[in-house]
């Protein structure tokens, strides 16, 4: 004998107008974010070349200087730029491997170079945007509409400004660390972290990820790849490549300034409170200890989401470096993605932390708090300024502790 079968009606009157607001939402974007892009890129070149005080490319300079001056031994790191920064002449202090890749732009014109700089640099912002979105899991034909939208808004924000205004590199490093976690590919995901880290030591920090994430093909071969970018150095300048191993790597006063406002990590921040650099003293690795912690903590709550821990581990880095400026910070723009479109972008603490970091990067409040220091060399300044320069650090603690509770994997604990 059958038994009877209960049929259970679906309502589908809620489910409907949530359809459609989404495809609605989407095709706004999508609409939208070609127009707002366009017009961001055409606002940032007409501020670069109409604006009196537009970008200046300083670090670019000396990145083309710097390589330049391989042709006469022994030049590399006796090599400043001064021309717009008459109260910090700024020296090559990049691995040499740098300065190599560098030197076929001293062939070109600097005005040319400098113009296809910054747009490569919104190519690879876009990309970083992309790649992001990739590694939430959003298919390849999909999200442009709102890529687009977050590269015309990022463009604005502080890390971006003062990468075009200086002609940094570092988004092109971040582009290249994300795709070195989006590939399955070892060697290539080595190849990318280690010509990187040739280049400019701070991709470094990704190795932590590749042992954490237990990818250790990838991890040695970055290593390896590394090492062979300080050979091929020594071969072709071996007398710089000894001085900067062996003495300049150790030396952050050749950096710049540690307690200037633009400088956000624990140790800058420790310096503008006391008003002298106190290296790596107890309370500044008690800061970094407090970091790591968290940092684990939240790297154990976020299970396999691949651009959370990565996220996690370029945080621990910022501010374990002796110097972090503003512009290395572009790591937040993949973290205010993660946080408003992630897998725990329902929450309400991951949309008070994204809106939260938009709103500081959007103000550039060190940006705005250098204003109030006469001079980049400044050490003291009133407290209230001091505890102020403190905000991408407390910022970046309330984002790794509340990764830490709120992740995954957290309530399992």
């Amino acid at each position: 004998m059958s038994r009877p079968v209960r049929v259970v009606r679906v309502d589908t009157t809620s489910a409907a107008p949530a359809a459609a607001t989404t495809r609605r939402r989407a095709s706004t974007r999508s609409a939208v974010g070609p127009v707002l892009l366009v017009m961001s890129v055409a606002a940032r070149l007409a501020w670069t070349y109409l604006a009196p005080n537009g970008a200046n490319f300083v670090d670019l300079h000396v990145y083309i200087g710097g390589a330049a001056a391989i042709d006469h031994a022994g030049s590399l790191y006796q090599y400043v730029y001064a021309d717009q920064t008459p109260d910090f002449p700024l020296p090559f202090t990049y691995p040499p491997f740098a300065a190599m890749i560098f030197y076929p732009l001293h062939l070109l014109p600097f005005a040319l170079v400098a113009f296809c700089w910054q747009v490569g640099a919104m190519v690879a912002l876009y990309g970083v945007v992309r790649i992001s979105q990739r590694l939430l899991g959003v298919a390849t034909g999909a999200g442009h509409g709102l890529a687009m939208l977050w590269t015309a808004i990022a463009i604005w924000l502080e890390p971006l400004r003062s990468t075009f205004d200086y002609g940094q590199i570092n988004v092109v490093l971040v582009l290249a660390t994300l795709y070195a976690v989006y590939t399955t590919r070892w060697w290539f995901s080595g190849l990318l972290v280690g010509s990187a880290a040739g280049v400019k030591l701070t991709p470094a920090i990704t190795g932590l990820y590749f042992l954490g994430a237990r990818r250790w093909a990838a991890a040695v071969f970055s290593a390896i790849v590394f090492f062979a970018t300080v050979v091929i150095s020594a071969l072709v300048i071996g007398d710089e490549t000894r001085q900067y191993f062996t003495k300049l790597i150790f030396s952050t006063d050749r950096i710049g300034p540690i307690c200037t406002t633009f400088n956000q990590s624990w140790r800058g921040g420790i310096c503008r409170i006391f008003g002298h650099d106190a290296g790596y003293s107890p309370l500044v690795l008690t800061g970094i200890a407090i970091t790591a912690i968290l940092a684990v903590l939240a790297w154990r709550a976020l299970g396999n989401d691949r651009l959370g821990m990565l996220l996690v581990v370029e945080l621990f880095g910022l501010l374990l470096s002796p110097i972090s400026w503003t512009h290395h910070w572009v790591w937040l723009v993949p973290l205010m993605i993660w946080l408003l479109h992630g897998p725990l972008s329902e929450r309400v603490g991951a949309r008070i932390l994204g809106w939260t970091w938009l709103a500081l990067t959007i103000i550039g409040v060190p940006w705005l708090l250098s204003f109030a220091q006469p001079t980049i060399w400044q050490n003291g300044r009133a407290w209230y300024l001091a505890w102020a320069g403190l905000v991408y650090i407390v910022a970046t603690l309330a984002t790794l502790a509340w990764i830490a509770a709120s992740g995954p994997r957290a309530a399992k604990w």
